[in-house]
């Protein structure tokens, strides 16, 4: 098992628990992605957990080839039970230690394992974030998580941002927890509130 497997899975239950909390009349609210509605964001994390667990088992098609909202983000009628279903299947592909190795693809670009998985992480962290934000509630993950994830984005935006990635980091104070200061590397600013 790979070190972030664990990871991997605690960040899915959490953004799952996030999920759970959002209601009916908080679908249309704005995200702090700025094109997207919490119902396109939560179709999104429902879509992400099906390609990042094929893209773990390899299994390249459809679901690996397509850029995410490649015909826009459509809710399915059973989100509620689908989309925890969904993150689950994720946690539990990159269970496998063959899902960390080798080359892999998803949204149709090939690369390694081991960074589709990180990428997998980071994305069930930072929109399960953003949902949270949106539905006004809490998110917060262990400090291990959010530093993995930290790392991560801070590894591909060294160099300034990445286009189609996130937005440019936001500059925030000394006293910032680590997921605020991974918050802020996305590009969002982590004291913004629904």
């Amino acid at each position: 098992m790979n070190d972030m497997t664990p990871l991997v899975s605690k960040a899915c239950a959490r953004t799952t628990d996030v999920l759970a909390g959002v209601t009916d009349d908080q679908l249309d609210a704005r995200t702090p992605c700025e094109k997207l509605t919490v119902r396109e964001l939560v179709a999104h994390v429902g879509g992400l957990g099906v390609a990042f667990a094929a893209a773990a088992r390899k299994d390249f098609g459809e679901l690996t080839d397509s850029p995410p909202g490649d015909g826009g983000y459509q809710l399915d009628a059973d989100w509620r039970s689908q989309y925890p279903a969904n993150l689950a299947s994720l946690a539990n592909a990159w269970h496998d230690p063959a899902a960390w190795d080798g080359m892999t693809r998803v949204g149709g670009v090939d690369l390694p394992g081991e960074v589709c998985g990180m990428v997998g992480l980071t994305e069930v962290v930072v929109h399960g974030w953003d949902v949270a934000v949106a539905t006004g509630q809490d998110y917060e993950v262990d400090d291990d998580v959010a530093g993995a994830v930290h790392a991560h984005l801070a590894s591909f935006t060294a160099a300034g941002p990445v286009e189609g990635l996130f937005d440019a980091a936001v500059e925030i104070g000394p006293d910032a927890t680590v997921l605020e200061r991974a918050v802020a590397l996305s590009g969002r600013d982590p004291r913004v509130r629904a």
